[in-house]
């Protein structure tokens, strides 16, 4: 659907919109303003659960995309390098994705067709080609995000896949990026492996010992307090303290899952 919109285009930008996602009125102007740099290849708005009251699980996922937006995405634009423009809300160069076009429709993982995550691939090859990718804080988009576990667990499980292998395509252009960039890339994979391998050793304390891993207990609780802290007084929302619940499903759902992912990515 994107590429048969992309070829049968005329203008000189394409705003790309999830059919649940809903823009506010000043999002493609806003947009717009960050793409006059002929350098800039794309640019993403700030991604909203529109129906964030409805469950325990849809307020934590808002909160998830403030952190993920606020935090990560906007760190990565001050190096004019988002690693994802995410789906919901994302302008691109025409000219820029006509010529990735063939690569975009062709994508192959070992081999075998790959079209899972395609706004952090389409995001991966825009910066390949040498275009920046930036973050507009004010452009707002508001989505809908599962609602239920089951339906979110398979989400995640996407969104998984198509970050290992994303990273995997973006490492040879590393050293050509920031160096932060290459030590967030690096953190976020190693944070994650350290924080499992943490698990598996405070169970296995615990199942060898009979004793709780008091140690393991107190880092990670103390981490997710600062960062916490940190997100309730940058939003200046107390809400964000309740964020430490996401831990919990990080460690007992998150972390299983994308192992999982990592063993089935093609």
């Amino acid at each position: 659907a994107q590429i048969a919109a992309i070829t049968q285009s005329s203008g000189d930008l394409i705003l790309n919109v999830d059919s649940d996602t809903t823009l506010a009125p000043d999002v493609v102007s806003k947009l717009a303003h960050k793409m006059r740099d002929p350098a800039v290849g794309a640019a993403m708005g700030q991604l909203k659960a529109s129906n964030q009251k409805d469950t325990w699980l849809t307020r934590l996922i808002d909160m998830e995309y403030w952190l993920a937006c606020n935090e990560e995405r906007a760190a990565q634009a001050r190096f004019g390098a988002v690693m994802c423009c995410c789906g919901p809300c994302a302008m691109y160069r025409r000219s820029a994705m006509l010529s990735l076009l063939d690569q975009y429709e062709t994508q192959l993982y070992r081999g075998k067709p790959s079209d899972f995550g395609e706004d952090r691939h389409l995001t991966i090859l825009m910066l390949s080609a040498g275009f920046r990718t930036e973050y507009v804080p004010s452009a707002i988009a508001a989505t809908v995000v599962p609602d239920t576990i089951g339906i979110y667990l398979r989400q995640q499980l996407r969104w998984a896949r198509s970050t290992f292998r994303d990273t995997l395509l973006a490492l040879p252009m590393l050293p050509g990026l920031d160096r932060y960039l290459t030590l967030d890339a690096i953190g976020q994979n190693v944070g994650l492996l350290l924080l499992a391998l943490s698990v598996l050793t405070g169970i296995g304390q615990f199942a060898l010992t009979a004793t709780l891993p008091w140690w393991t207990i107190l880092v990670i609780g103390s981490m997710t307090l600062v960062r916490c802290s940190v997100a309730a007084y940058r939003a200046r929302e107390l809400r964000f303290l309740g964020f430490a619940l996401h831990t919990l499903v990080n460690i007992f759902l998150l972390i299983p899952l994308k192992a999982y992912a990592l063993c089935t990515l093609s």
